[in-house]
């Protein structure tokens, strides 16, 4: 099994963080991850895109450094990484989940 790569925290890159929350649908993944401590998946299955499309998404916030994932048997467990943006770029990600969806 692959282990994920998650770039260590003085390893972000603001740009590579900005790229992954320019796209409507990875913003939406981010405020459910930041409603619940983990998701996977097929808990975001209301949302109306294909699973390989669902999957790239979390990939990209994933080796951008805003999400993890943590493997148990067949399932991928997905959380943001609130305390390492948080010392990388301060304010960040509060000020993104703040911002209303009618503004994305």
């Amino acid at each position: 099994m692959n282990i994920p790569n998650h770039p260590k925290t003085e390893k972000l890159q603001l740009t590579k963080v900005l790229h992954a929350l320019s796209d409507p649908l990875r913003l939406e993944l981010v405020k459910r991850l930041a409603e619940a401590k983990e998701k996977t998946c097929s808990t975001c299955a209301d949302i109306q895109v294909a699973k390989s499309t669902l999957s790239h998404h979390f990939k990209v916030l994933r080796e951008s450094g805003i999400a993890q994932v943590r493997i148990e048997g067949k399932h991928r467990y997905y959380s943001l990484r609130t305390d390492d943006l948080q010392q990388a770029f301060p304010g960040l990600l509060e000020a993104i989940l703040n911002v209303e969806q009618d503004r994305w």
